[in-house]
């Protein structure tokens, strides 16, 4: 937690004299061009997910210059049964560069972009980020529930396509947790961290945690900041763990047994490095560590895989 680190930005010093005056600070930076949001019937209470039937989603999507999505806000703002609406990681330079300059991150460990996230009362399902992530809360009150990566089988992902943003989300709701239907979620509210943001707050999300957030407030807005780290190749962890519930999944228990163990091994390096008992010379790929020999590595595996049987 990073308590005040952005009081001083100008948005938050409107969010201090109410709602009102952030979405009419927000208006001055506004420009023609659109923007996507999705919006959400009030019969779902604020919950972005999946349709009943998991094969699409329980919200719309449409698009809108910033003054617009405002001008809705302001609007589902004031209706006792208002809809959600969420505008969802708008790079701030690209729509309004105005307010990217005028409110310059504090901290910048590596290479990324502000993206702003603007709406009403809603909640996200948990889910996990491809960088790390500083999230700072500049209107509205947000809370956080932040879950370990090994808390991934207690979570009851959903389904990898589809996904509303790319990454898969929890089916369980920690605000109406079901203990029938998913027990073992339980042992992941007890492994739970959770953090409540004020205007000026931040918070930092490491690689790989899982976070469910709630956006508290009638308008509420997060600038947050993902810095990737750079690739040595365009490899994909993601697309080997696919390659990996192809290839290991047919498995025997025995053999599954045997590739655990060689994966701790050679891809995790749970013992430390695995070849550093043979020379340099003949390590191989077990000594690959440049992008040269993992550009090479990366070819021998679409060779591989391009084979024909």
């Amino acid at each position: 937690m990073l308590r005040g680190i952005v009081r001083h930005w100008p948005v938050v010093q409107a969010a201090s004299e109410g709602p009102g005056a952030v979405l009419a600070l927000l208006r001055g930076y506004g420009g023609a061009q659109e923007l996507d949001f999705a919006i959400l019937p009030p019969a779902q209470q604020g919950r972005f997910h999946y349709a009943p039937d998991l094969r699409g989603f329980n919200f719309a999507r449409n698009s809108a210059s910033l003054g617009e999505l405002l001008n809705r806000i302001e609007a589902e703002w004031h209706s006792p049964t208002g809809a959600a609406i969420a505008a969802q990681g708008v790079i701030a330079r690209e729509v309004t560069p105005a307010f990217a300059q005028s409110h310059p991150l504090p901290l910048l460990p590596g290479p990324g972009e502000a993206r702003l996230w603007i709406g009403t009362r809603a909640q996200v399902a948990a889910h996990s980020d491809p960088a790390p992530n500083l999230a700072y809360c500049t209107a509205g009150r947000r809370r956080f529930t932040l879950y370990p990566p090994e808390q991934v089988g207690n979570l009851y992902m959903g389904p990898f396509d589809p996904t509303p943003a790319g990454t898969p989300i929890a089916m369980t709701d920690p605000l109406h947790p079901d203990p029938a239907r998913y027990p073992r979620f339980a042992a992941a509210c007890e492994a739970a961290w959770i953090a409540e943001l004020e205007p000026g707050d931040a918070v930092y999300v490491p690689y790989g945690w899982f976070h469910h957030v709630e956006a508290l407030d009638p308008v509420s807005m997060l600038v947050n900041y993902w810095w990737p780290a750079p690739a040595m190749t365009p490899a994909s962890a993601w697309d080997a763990m696919l390659h990996g519930m192809l290839a290991l999944r047919p498995l025997s228990a025995e053999a599954r047994r045997h590739w655990a163990a060689m994966f701790a091994h050679y891809v995790f390096e749970a013992d430390g490095p695995a070849g550093e008992h043979l020379p340099p010379p003949a390590r191989g790929v077990l000594g690959a560590r440049g992008a040269a020999d993992l550009a090479a590595m990366q070819r021998m595996l679409i060779a591989s895989l391009t084979r024909r049987p």
